[in-house]
């Protein structure tokens, strides 16, 4: 049982998750289960996947809403992409609750880091905002959605950090449309995972609450200025590949410790 320091502590770690989540589309996870284990201090991993998976995705549908009214989703495709994760992230979600929590995020953090470097080598592609669904990319939206469902599902994320890469190396659509669209599947993908985990009961439904509290109002900051930053060249790919990377580390420190 959690205490009121714990809980404020929650509430305080779903601004900071709802803000960059809106900013860039992915991070959210990333940020979310480091902070309730490290921070919060949620004794079990797996309590805190599960719980970080229900937050993130309402926090996810709530930067949605700015990032549809700014026009920068791509729906068929980021439908298509979404619904053929969700099978992928239950069977990921079932496997993940059978491995050791630590070794769970020892394993994300190096997913982390090579995603990372993926991002910044393909930092100034520009991509093309006429983007639609067609017999082109559709195979490949089926394809990368279950494979990044299947990921997310495994470790317990959102899987922005995944989606975000998958979407445009599908479509190859500009980055400010696969933020916005990424928010459809991370949605998808935690929602998947959460009900998962919550039939195991590893779900803590008032830090849930609490969390999905405090990233409404840093959800709705960050998808403001991530229209903004969409003007400049590479912007929201560094600010990602970099958190990516400080997080990253400082998982690989904590879990590596526990793990060896």
């Amino acid at each position: 049982m959690l205490d009121t320091l714990q809980y404020l502590l929650g509430a305080g770690s779903g601004v900071l998750v709802g803000f960059v989540l809106g900013l860039v589309g992915v991070g959210g996870s990333i940020l979310a289960v480091p902070l309730m284990v490290y921070l919060v201090g949620v004794p079990s991993p797996h309590m805190a996947i599960g719980t970080s998976a229900l937050a993130v995705a309402v926090n996810a549908l709530t930067s949605l809403l700015t990032h549809l009214r700014q026009g920068t989703v791509k729906w068929r495709c980021a439908s298509v992409f979404g619904a053929a994760g969700i099978a992928g992230a239950f069977a990921g979600s079932s496997a993940g609750k059978a491995v050791d929590g630590q070794r769970l995020l020892f394993l994300f953090a190096l997913v982390m880091i090579a995603v990372g470097n993926v991002m910044l080598r393909n930092r100034k592609r520009e991509g093309d905002p006429s983007v639609v669904l067609g017999r082109e990319n559709a195979p490949k939206l089926v394809g990368y959605g279950f494979g990044t469902g299947l990921f997310s599902g495994f470790f317990g994320i959102g899987g922005g950090f995944l989606i975000v890469p998958g979407l445009v190396a599908a479509t190859g659509m500009p980055m400010i449309n696969a933020v916005g669209s990424s928010l459809v599947a991370v949605s998808a993908f935690g929602l998947t995972t959460a009900a998962n985990y919550a039939f195991s009961g590893l779900v803590d439904w008032g830090l849930a609450a609490v969390f999905i509290a405090g990233g409404v109002a840093g959800g709705f900051l960050g998808a403001r200025l991530a229209k903004r930053l969409s003007d400049t060249r590479g912007r929201l790919t560094t600010i990602f590949a970099a958190l990516i990377f400080v997080v990253a580390v400082y998982m690989l420190w904590k879990s590596g410790t526990a793990v060896l």
